[in-house]
């Protein structure tokens, strides 16, 4: 068992509750432990060796530098996920998913530029010129955009990833990441089918304290990632330091010796010769 997964931990949030008998996927019968009280158990074991796949994963991820969106739109997870995710500087979505937002990435660019712009007109005072009602509209395409797509405003090409909380609600985003071969991580309940995720872990995906510890899991992970990004720069970064020091090094020894080669040649070249003795003429 890895050191960052617990399974009392996961225990004590209830990750191990599913749904309904009569609601279950039978996609889900391999991470199913038993039934009590016609309410199916999750196998937590099988929960902890999928949250270390799934974490390395993320780590590796944020450790090449690229982006994974989170999407979480239920009430119970939208606030836990926003709160755990800006730690780290990650996108994510936590209102209404907009269509396209990976198939149309273009247009969904276009309204994050012009939140831009509505933002450089009240910075430059365009708006002392316009009346008080075209000023109110304005804020309120502002505000309208901010909550579509401020959590997204940094995200500027596709995510490298999207980790989800509940398959079954989030289905378009699912969808848009399969058709672009975009891989998957998600929390999995027993009414999901875990088939249509890369990375499926199988856990209660309604209760708060289940989504909490598996969502603080996973920007742990990020964070590792983040943190061993850092150090390869900074080790490449002292590498490049010491190759330009060693080539400086060896710079400065050639031209050392080019320097007394050229003294010992000018040396030769200005000793005095002996004369030669001339006969006398008689």
């Amino acid at each position: 068992m890895s050191a960052r997964t617990s399974f009392n931990e996961l225990l004590e949030s209830g990750a191990h509750f599913g749904h309904l008998k009569s609601k279950w996927n039978p996609a889900m019968a391999p991470y199913i432990y038993a039934e009590k009280n016609g309410i199916h158990i999750i196998d937590l074991n099988k929960t902890v060796a999928k949250i270390d796949e799934a974490a390395d994963a993320l780590k590796q991820i944020a450790r090449s530098g690229r982006k994974v969106l989170f999407v979480a739109t239920k009430k119970q997870a939208k606030d836990i996920v926003a709160e755990k995710v800006k730690s780290v500087n990650m996108p994510y979505v936590t209102e209404r998913w907009p269509g396209g937002m990976l198939t149309n990435f273009a247009t969904i660019r276009k309204s994050v530029r012009r939140m831009s712009q509505i933002d450089k007109m009240f910075a430059d005072g365009t708006f002392a010129n316009v009346s008080k009602r075209e000023r109110l509209q304005f804020s309120r395409e502002r505000a309208k955009l901010e909550t579509q797509f401020g959590s997204v405003a940094d995200l500027t090409r596709l995510p490298a990833a999207l980790f989800i909380v509940d398959i079954t609600k989030e289905h378009i985003a699912v969808a848009e990441a399969k058709r672009l071969n975009i891989p998957t991580f998600a929390i999995v309940d027993t009414n999901s089918n875990p088939n249509l995720v890369d990375f499926a872990v199988p856990a209660n995906d309604d209760a708060s304290t289940s989504i909490a510890y598996i969502i603080d899991l996973m920007v742990n992970a990020v964070k590792e990632g983040l943190s061993d990004r850092k150090m390869d720069k900074e080790a490449n970064a002292e590498e490049n330091d010491t190759k330009e020091l060693s080539a400086t090094e060896a710079e400065e020894l050639a031209d050392g010796a080019i320097i007394k080669g050229a003294k010992v040649e000018e040396e030769e070249g200005g000793a005095k010769k002996p004369r030669r003795r001339v006969a006398a003429k008689k």
